[in-house]
């Protein structure tokens, strides 16, 4: 009677470790929400930027807002207000135009040419973070960061 007992015990406790085997097996197989790689069309819409740093050489500081509109295609506009060593702007908002290309590993790269900047074009690196709801930029050639979030 108690090996019967003993069986039966043994037969359900198999079951139950299958039973459970199977559905842990089966969690892990299920479809998994894919990651898209980022493209150009990641960046599209506006995004606002706090951007601050150094002009390298004269060692000049400076802050700056800068709003970017990107079309999803590769192309960018913008207006910006830096202040250079304490000092606005001739021009209350500079406008400027570029190209940027988002690699599928969500970094990339931009061409901004700002008319009467002395520094343009002004070639940057950045990464999309956030599925695009962020960008971290660094300007190249000189110690400038910048922080943009989509706007809408």
């Amino acid at each position: 009677m108690r090996r019967k007992l003993f069986t039966r015990l043994m037969l359900a406790v198999t079951a139950m470790v299958v039973v459970c085997c199977l559905m842990t097996s089966g969690a892990s197989a299920a479809p998994r929400s894919e990651v898209r790689p980022c493209s150009n069309h990641t960046l599209f819409g506006d995004y606002g930027f706090a951007l601050e740093g150094t002009i390298l050489g004269p060692g000049l500081p400076f802050r700056g807002v800068v709003m970017q509109h990107y079309d999803g295609k590769g192309n960018l506009t913008q207006v910006d207000h830096v202040v250079t060593n304490g000092f606005p702007p001739a021009q209350e908002w500079t406008p400027g135009t570029g190209t940027y290309t988002v690699n599928p590993d969500c970094t990339g790269a931009a061409v901004i040419n700002v008319p009467g900047n002395p520094l343009s074009p002004i070639n940057l690196h950045f990464v999309v973070v956030r599925q695009g709801k962020e960008i971290h930029q660094v300007v190249d050639g000189n110690a400038v960061t910048a922080v943009g979030t989509r706007v809408r």
